[in-house]
Order: structure tokens, then C-alpha cells, then sequence
């Protein structure tokens, strides 16, 4: 393994009295913003524009970014078992 590269671990909490967790409105535009840890200790913060005002589809499309990217580490896991 390259030592440059890390592992980032995917750990994506939900709560259920916090609908807008991941959420962060920016001047009228809904953004979402996480954090994925490393094996190393290092950090990687993933900031993405909704492109909407409303909150509605904000927590929808937030919702969609979140199980693309959950399917996305896990076919990458799987990759590196193969």
C-alpha cells in the first residue's frame, strides 16, 4: 500500500429529532457538508451545494448524495477484497 494513500472510513450518524443533520444554509443556498475519517487519523471534509432554497428537497438531495456516496465506499471495499 502506498503510504501517501488512506483508508477513509464512511461513518454516517443519523438523528432522528435532527431532519437537517449534514445540512448548512449558506446565504439562502442549502449545502451539505461531512466528514470522512482516515485509518491514519487524518480528516477529509466533503462540502456540496444542494442548489436550492428549500429545505424540502434540500434534506431529499442531501439524502441521495449520502447513499450514493454509502454505495460508492462500499463497492470500493469490495474492490479491494477482489
Amino acid at each position: 500500500m502506498n503510504p501517501y494513500q488512506s483508508i477513509f472510513k464512511l461513518s454516517l450518524r443519523i438523528r432522528a429529532q435532527n431532519s437537517d443533520h449534514h445540512l448548512w444554509n449558506n446565504n439562502g443556498t442549502w449545502w451539505c457538508h461531512l466528514t470522512l475519517h482516515s485509518s491514519q487519523g487524518t480528516k477529509k471534509r466533503i462540502r456540496r451545494s444542494l442548489r436550492t432554497h428549500d429545505v424540502s428537497l434540500a434534506r431529499r438531495r442531501r439524502d441521495v448524495l449520502l447513499t450514493r456516496l454509502q454505495a460508492a465506499f462500499v463497492s470500493s471495499l469490495e474492490r479491494r477484497a477482489a
